[in-house]
């Protein structure tokens, strides 16, 4: 698969929906996190991030203005000892609960699927990274309705241990902008992750993303040596 820039390739696109990155930074030290969230609708579009513990949550900008909390309102990010998870649900919650009782992340997301939003059926977007003894690896789900039927849950779990320096994968829920929408197609997308420091890279994450639709970014570097994190949010919503 041909490396692409994911600049260029969030630039292209209007809506992908939300959207995972993960990947080893140019030079091998850190692991990098991004996580966004688009909206077309009032509700969608009435969020925040907010940090929480060692993760985030997204919260109603407006309290008055939520219509329906169950798809919009979650912890995208949570911390499991030396793992990080990320997803674009409340399937977050279940891979934390269950792997802490020793399942792995594929068996817990066993448990789930697609999300019920007829005629969408969003695809259940989750990564997870691990952290150890100066290594790094991570791996990828996406739960999906079969092209639109929701008799069918499509399960694909992709896997990356030891990945390369300055490589990542992105992946995100909808191929492009439609009604319904299309849901992501195929292995995640194989991108180039530079040097950049941490606040140059979720800029340009920010400004690539489409300015009517954006709502949120999360991003966070780990230092595979240390562990240690370093994190952003940026809200439109202010």
């Amino acid at each position: 698969m041909e490396k692409i820039c994911l600049f260029n390739d969030l630039k292209s696109n209007a809506y992908p929906g939300r959207g995972i990155v993960l990947g080893k930074s140019e030079d091998g030290k850190n692991a990098v996190i991004a996580y966004f969230i688009m909206g077309r609708s009032e509700n969608s579009r009435n969020r925040v991030f907010v940090e929480e513990n060692d993760g985030i949550r997204t919260q109603a900008f407006d309290e008055s203005k939520l219509v329906d909390p169950s798809l919009i309102i979650y912890a995208p990010v949570r911390v499991l000892g030396n793992k990080t998870i990320v997803t674009n649900g409340d399937q977050t919650d279940t891979i934390y609960d269950l792997m802490n009782e020793q399942q792995t992340f594929e068996q817990s997301l066993r448990t789930r699927e697609f999300e019920p939003d007829d005629p969408n059926f969003t695809p259940r977007i989750s990564g997870i990274v691990k952290v150890h003894k100066g290594e790094m690896n991570y791996a990828i789900s996406i739960l999906k309705s079969a092209d639109g039927n929701p008799e069918s849950c499509l399960r694909y779990t992709f896997t990356y241990s030891n990945p390369l320096n300055g490589e990542g994968r992105f992946i995100h829920t909808y191929k492009n902008d439609g009604n319904p929408l299309p849901s992501f197609e195929g292995e995640p997308k194989r991108i180039n992750l530079g040097n950049d420091d941490i606040d140059t890279f979720t800029e340009k994450v920010w400004n690539a993303l489409n300015d009517d639709n954006k709502v949120s970014l999360f991003v966070r570097y780990i230092d595979i040596a240390t562990g240690k994190t370093d994190s952003r949010i940026v809200n439109k919503n202010k």
